[in-house]
């Protein structure tokens, strides 16, 4: 059974960073692509970043600011968050697809639950 769990999420000062983590059960992470989403209050669903076995992509917003990677042994990706703003606030999830790493949530198959991450002073 697949399945995504999202963790990691909190209140973090502007300037601050989180680690958000993804843990995948059922599949191998390796084989597939892992994108990142967020969606803030009253938005849709937005595109963050993405990992595949070829490559990682990132939004222009995050750039510079945001990491992603996976841990194979652990069948675990990771979204690393530095110099965080008030505009990152909103809920994060991670979501599986099949090879290569797509922009719009329509592209994924299953979905982790969500963890809030909240920049305020």
């Amino acid at each position: 059974q697949v399945h995504l769990m999202n963790s990691g999420g909190g209140l973090v000062q502007p300037g601050g960073s989180l680690r958000l983590s993804c843990a995948a059960s059922g599949f191998i992470l390796d084989y597939y692509a892992i994108g990142w989403f967020r969606q803030a209050p009253g938005k849709e669903r937005e595109w963050v970043a993405c990992i595949s076995a070829r490559s990682t992509n990132y939004e222009d917003s995050v750039k510079g600011r945001f990491t992603v990677s996976k841990d194979g042994a652990n069948n675990t990706a990771f979204l690393q968050m530095n110099d965080l703003k008030p505009d990152d606030t909103a809920i994060y999830f991670c979501a599986r697809r099949a090879y290569n790493c797509r922009r719009f949530p329509r592209d994924y198959d299953y979905w982790g639950q969500g963890t809030q991450v909240t920049v305020s002073s």
